[in-house]
Formats: structure tokens, C-alpha cells, sequence
């Protein structure tokens, strides 16, 4: 594993498919995005896509592959960041518009063997609608889950901050309602939501490490590239560790105008982070 971490360390970067970059992911197209990446040492990518199903699987693969990385994770952002296609839409043709878009990428995923997410697309509820959207969302999502079921994947639920979403804001809230699912889901936690939820971040890991499948890591405050000395970033690792964490870790945040810049940043934070935790003097150690 990369970075001196034993977990997977991924980064944000936008399919071929979106209409443009994701402003929270490198900036270049998905080829240089990779090659860079590779250079500096990450093991591989979280593919934002827009509208790929199961057919754009092996052009992805050898892509990703091609600069001897892999794919960790399929999200689906775009979906409503570019389209603006939500499950709560007051429109019929959208909210069908926008499950069908997820399902293609739930079918993406399966083919690729890695799980799927599912974040801001579950939209925003409208006063006098709040109680049917929210049927809305959860028949949708329940669909969604089990077509990641049956193709080989796993629905991964971000809880996201109210400025996004109107529903499932914490890893409480997402919990509660994936219980009710028979198909196998778990949770995708991003240090930027928790903060904005007044949610610990070290304090959800450590409670909910066994059925989180990804942590997204972003700068305090900032939600920009990771800076050397984080305080955050030993004690998280620890938490990951003592709980027997399975999943990747990505770099989700925003770029300041150099992508390559922003990653090579991220990756000396987690670099540093993860040598302190493993030195000899360490009252924890990572291994």
C-alpha cells in the first residue's frame, strides 16, 4: 500500500463521461488524472461518473489499469452536480431519469467487482413534499441497493451535510435507514459533512469502523488538500486500525488551481501522519 498506509489510498477524478472536471477531484482528463497519480503513489482512483453503465466497464478498466492503478470505487455526483437529476425531484421523468442514471452506475460498479455511492444525488425536499419525497428517496434507494446486490457491487451511503441533502445527514440517520435493507450496504464517511454536521470525525470512525467502506479525507475548515502535521490524521488512522478497517481512503477536496500540486500535498500529510503513527516512540502504532 502507498503512503506507508495498510489501506488502499485513493483519488477523486471525473469519467470520461462527465461534461466536466469535479471540482472536488483532479482537474486533468481521466488519463493524465491517472498518470499523474501513479507518479506521485496513489493506489488507485474513486471514478465520479455521469452516465456509464456496465458497457464503459472495460474502456474504464484498462484506462485506470494502463497507469497501474485500479479502480477502488464507483461515485455517482455528477448525476445531480451536473445534471441536476435527483431521486426527490417533484417530476416523475426525473426522479425515473436519475434512478435509471445510478442504476447504470451500480451495474458499472458490479462489473468492475468494486461498491458504489450515493451522495447528494437523493436530493432536496420542497415545503408540503417533504413527507412524499422522502418515501420517494427511500423506494428509490431500497431499488438501488439491491441492483448493486445482484450485480456484484455494494451501495455505500454518504452522509452529507443539510447544505446538500435533506435527508440522512448522519451516520445515525444513514444507519437507520440501511438496517431496514436486506441487501448488504455500508457508509461512506467524509470528514468535510461530519464537521459541517457538528459529528466527530474520529468518534463516527470509531463507532461505525466495521460498516464503513470508504473515509474521505479534506483540510479542516478549508475542505482543501491535507496539510503536514493535521493532528486529526494520526488519531483517525488509529481509530481505522484499532477497528479492523477493510475499506480505501480518497482524497476528496478542493484543488486551489493545481491538481497535481493538491494531490502531491494530500499525500505528504498522509505520509508524514502515517510514519509518526509507526515510529518507535508512538504510545499507538499503527502496525
Amino acid at each position: 500500500m502507498s503512503a506507508g498506509l495498510p489501506w488502499p489510498l485513493a483519488y477523486t477524478v471525473s469519467g470520461d463521461d462527465c461534461t466536466s472536471s469535479m471540482p472536488l477531484g483532479h482537474s486533468a482528463p481521466l488519463a493524465e488524472a491517472v498518470r499523474d497519480l501513479a507518479e506521485l503513489g496513489y493506489d488507485g482512483v474513486e471514478v465520479q461518473v455521469r452516465e456509464t453503465g456496465a458497457h464503459g466497464a472495460k474502456t474504464l478498466a484498462r484506462t485506470v489499469e494502463a497507469a497501474g492503478l485500479k479502480v477502488l470505487g464507483i461515485g455517482t455526483g455528477p448525476v445531480a452536480a451536473q445534471d441536476r437529476l435527483s431521486l426527490t425531484d417533484p417530476s416523475p421523468d426525473v426522479r425515473r431519469h436519475a434512478l435509471a442514471r445510478l442504476m447504470g452506475a451500480a451495474r458499472l460498479a458490479g462489473e468492475l467487482g468494486v461498491p458504489v455511492s450515493l451522495g447528494q444525488t437523493r436530493g432536496t425536499f420542497l415545503p408540503g413534499l417533504e413527507d412524499m419525497q422522502q418515501v420517494w428517496a427511500e423506494r428509490a434507494v431500497r431499488q438501488l441497493a439491491e441492483e448493486a446486490a445482484t450485480c456484484g457491487s455494494r451501495l455505500l451511503l454518504e452522509p452529507q451535510s443539510r447544505a446538500n441533502t435533506s435527508l440522512w445527514h448522519t451516520p445515525t440517520e444513514a444507519l437507520a435507514f440501511l438496517s431496514s435493507l436486506d441487501a448488504p450496504t455500508g457508509l461512506v464517511l467524509d470528514t468535510h459533512h461530519l464537521d459541517a454536521e457538528g459529528v466527530d470525525a474520529v468518534r463516527a470512525v470509531t463507532d461505525h469502523t466495521g460498516v464503513t467502506g470508504c473515509l474521505q479525507l479534506a483540510a479542516a475548515s478549508t475542505r482543501g488538500p491535507l496539510t503536514v502535521g493535521d493532528p486529526r490524521l494520526p488519531v483517525l488512522f488509529t481509530a481505522l486500525r484499532t477497528g479492523g478497517f477493510t475499506g480505501w481512503l480518497t482524497l476528496e477536496h478542493t484543488q486551489d488551481g493545481d491538481s497535481t500540486k493538491a494531490a502531491a500535498r494530500s499525500w505528504t500529510a498522509l505520509t508524514d501522519a502515517a510514519s509518526a503513527l509507526s515510529s518507535p516512540t508512538s504510545p499507538t502504532p499503527l502496525f
